[in-house]
């Protein structure tokens, strides 16, 4: 949702094409998504094709429900697939919120058992940024450091 409303910056129009019938956004994103009058949703749908010679012309686009094939004119495609973090490995492990996010300690990168650290991606819903997971990794790389000292030295 974000990515589509940012996009409107700079497109005349944007065309969401969803796989579902309703977006999982919260209720906030949803009503801006919605208000934004150079947003149109194509519901239950998916890309099926990117038609063009050396630029993109059109995709051909499938109705999940009926099959149906509709081709749609753009000029460009932008793939936004959402975010799922890849924390399987850790469940019962660690503690997971209800989105499957690594939970830790405000302002840190504690988890649930001592001596272990996450960050980046795997813990942090709200920013996910290249330059988040940077600072977040040095944060646990810190913290790591100082648990492995107090290990040795106390």
């Amino acid at each position: 949702m974000e990515e589509a409303i940012f996009l409107t910056r700079f497109a005349t129009k944007v065309t969401l094409v969803h796989r579902r019938k309703e977006l999982r956004a919260s209720k906030i994103m949803q009503d801006r998504l919605f208000a934004n009058p150079k947003i149109e949703l194509r519901w239950n749908s998916v890309v099926e094709e990117i038609v063009g010679d050396g630029r993109v012309d059109s995709l051909v686009v499938r109705d999940v429900e009926t099959g149906a094939l509709d081709s749609l004119d753009v000029n460009g495609v932008f793939v936004a697939i959402g975010h799922t973090p890849n924390t399987a490995l850790f469940e019962g492990l660690l503690d997971l919120d209800e989105n499957g996010y690594i939970v830790t300690e405000p302002g840190s990168t504690r988890t649930s058992v001592r001596g272990v650290f996450a960050a980046g991606d795997v813990q942090d819903h709200l920013y996910r940024q290249a330059i988040t997971a940077a600072g977040s990794g040095c944060m646990a790389a810190l913290e790591t450091e100082r648990y492995l000292e107090n290990l040795h030295h106390g």
